[in-house]
């Protein structure tokens, strides 16, 4: 049982090791290749810690696979209650956050929908009257396509070279379903707290996808690296505004993001747009961390397997040790 207790405990633990791993690995992707890494390293990790706790809160009840009495196994293994309501607790907790993330993303949307009625149309691109300067990409809701809204304020704010970049940008992130992928590392981090780096840093990977991507449309890095600037600057000139500054409504108190022109770290982006177009990996450092992201997640796919092992080998364990008596 011992080596049981080692095994979830690797399991559980493992996201805080494997999460810098990831991180290293993604700096030194492009950025495509770096989110879809990041997204699945949230799956994976939070997949093993889910895992985790469900088989500590089966182990009580396995027993009746084996027709043992609930009561012989806590005298033979006192630990096994206590530790299986503890992680009946955890999974409860994750639980509901897991449905209050999911409950707060759809109403933060269904209001930011709600706020664009006096937009105007323009095949996916929906104006907004006000000074407000924002513009950030609203995906697909209740049967309504995605839109790119812009307010005129932003409109206002940039030159018609710097608009064609804005533009390109947030439909990159509607052609490219960033929202889906943001949505997955937010409830990742919603089971296990070590993944909320792992969301932080998507979130800057999808941006600069989305950077990559609007470069290419207007052919000009420099313009699109001017562009990026002068909209996040006008953007936080003009405060939050009604769209709680590129987030659907006040992202202050947990709300999911929208993806945003201004969102993350924008003088990094500005610095990568102002270089080369990103190639893949070379050199020793790549390999050195895409070898331990591997090892990362071999890891845990072994710790899954040995945790259903263990399970199985305690049942029959303690089958024979009542059988014996």
């Amino acid at each position: 049982m011992t080596l049981f207790l080692v095994i979830v405990a690797l399991a559980v633990a493992l996201p805080w090791a494997a999460v810098p791993a990831a991180d290293r690995l993604a700096g030194l992707l492009p950025p495509r290749a770096a989110s879809f890494v990041l997204t699945g390293a949230a799956v994976l990790l939070a997949g093993g810690t889910l895992a985790a706790l469900v088989g500590l809160l089966h182990v009580p009840f396995l027993a009746g696979l084996e027709h043992m009495a609930l009561g012989r196994v806590v005298a033979d293994w006192p630990a096994a209650l206590p530790v299986a309501c503890a992680a009946g607790a955890l999974l409860a907790a994750q639980a509901v956050r897991l449905a209050l993330a999911a409950r707060r993303h759809r109403a933060l949307l269904a209001r930011a929908w709600e706020l664009t009625g006096a937009a105007t149309p323009g095949s996916d691109l929906l104006v907004v009257p006000g000074e407000e300067a924002e513009a950030f990409a609203l995906p697909r809701h209740r049967g309504r396509a995605g839109r790119v809204v812009v307010t005129e304020g932003m409109l206002r704010a940039l030159t018609p070279s710097e608009r064609a970049v804005l533009l390109a940008h947030e439909r990159a992130h509607l052609h490219g379903r960033h929202h889906l992928l943001a949505g997955v590392a937010d409830l990742a981090a919603a089971v296990h707290p070590a993944l909320g780096r792992l969301r932080t840093a998507l979130e800057f990977h999808l941006e600069r996808w989305a950077d990559e991507a609007a470069a290419r449309v207007v052919a000009d890095r420099r313009t699109a690296a001017t562009a990026i600037a002068r909209a996040a600057l006008a953007g936080a000139g003009a405060g939050a505004g009604r769209y709680g500054g590129g987030r659907y409504g006040d992202g202050r108190h947990g709300g999911g993001r929208v993806l945003a022109v201004d969102t993350g770290p924008v003088p990094q982006r500005v610095q990568a747009l102002l270089g080369p177009e990103p190639a893949g990996p070379q050199g020793r450092g790549p390999r050195l961390a895409a070898a331990a992201f591997c090892v990362a997640v071999v890891c845990s796919a072994l710790l899954a397997v040995g945790l259903a092992y263990g399970l199985h080998e305690y049942v029959e364990y303690a089958a024979e040790r009542i059988a014996g008596r």
